[in-house]
C-alpha cells in the first residue's frame, strides 16, 4: 500500500489499468486536506477537470461549492475525488469494470489513508462503486454504515443543475449533512 496521498496521486497520474487512460489529458486523483473528516466522491472528471487535473472545478464544481457553503463546509478541509480518475469519452457514465478497477487500485487506498468520518457519495456511479447499490432515490439523505465506514448519500451536482426537483432534494440532503457534521466535529 502507498503510504501518502501525494505518492498515490503520482501513481494515479501514470495509471494505464483500464481503457480510460487512452483518451485522458490528465488523470484527476483528487484534492483536499490529508486530515479531512469528510470525503466527497463523485462520478468522473468532466472536460474542465480533465484539462486541469483537479476535481469539481467546472460547472458541477461551482454548484457543489454553493452547496458546501450553505452547509458551512469549507472545501479546503475536505477531500474530494471521483469514483474513476480519468474522463470517460463523450462524458458517458463510467462502465462497471472501470469503476471496479479504479476502486480496487486507488479509491480504497485513498479511503484507507484518509480514514474519513463520513464519505459523501455524490450520485449513482459513486453509489454503485462504493456500496454496490443502485437506488439513489431511496437512499439519498441517509447515512449508511457498511464496511466499518459511514456513508452519506446524495445526488450528483450535475443532476441537480439539470432537474429542479433533484436540486431541491439535494439542498435538503445538504441541510441534513450540515446537522450530521456537527456530531463528528
Amino acid at each position: 500500500m502507498t503510504n501518502s496521498l501525494f505518492s498515490l496521486a503520482e501513481e494515479i497520474r501514470r495509471c494505464t489499468q483500464c481503457p480510460l487512460w487512452k483518451n485522458r489529458t490528465l488523470a484527476v486523483p483528487g484534492e483536499g486536506s490529508k486530515d479531512a473528516k469528510l470525503m466527497f466522491i463523485g462520478e468522473a472528471p468532466g472536460a474542465e477537470e480533465d484539462h486541469q487535473g483537479l476535481p469539481f472545478i467546472g460547472r458541477s464544481g461551482k454548484f457543489l461549492d454553493i452547496m458546501l457553503k450553505e452547509a458551512n463546509i469549507e472545501r479546503n478541509k475536505i477531500f474530494i475525488t471521483g469514483a474513476v480518475k480519468c474522463r470517460p469519452q463523450a462524458n458517458r457514465a463510467p462502465k462497471k469494470n472501470e469503476l471496479e478497477t479504479c476502486k480496487e487500485l486507488w479509491l480504497d487506498q485513498q479511503i484507507e489513508i484518509l480514514k474519513p468520518k463520513i464519505i459523501v457519495i455524490l450520485g449513482s456511479s459513486a453509489l454503485w462503486s462504493l456500496l454496490k447499490k443502485k437506488d439513489l432515490n431511496l437512499l439519498h439523505g441517509k447515512i449508511i454504515e457498511q464496511n466499518n465506514q459511514r456513508y452519506f448519500v446524495t445526488y450528483h451536482p450535475s443532476a441537480a443543475m439539470r432537474f429542479p426537483k433533484i436540486k431541491a432534494l439535494m439542498k435538503k440532503d445538504f441541510e441534513k449533512l450540515k446537522e450530521i457534521i456537527k456530531t463528528i466535529e
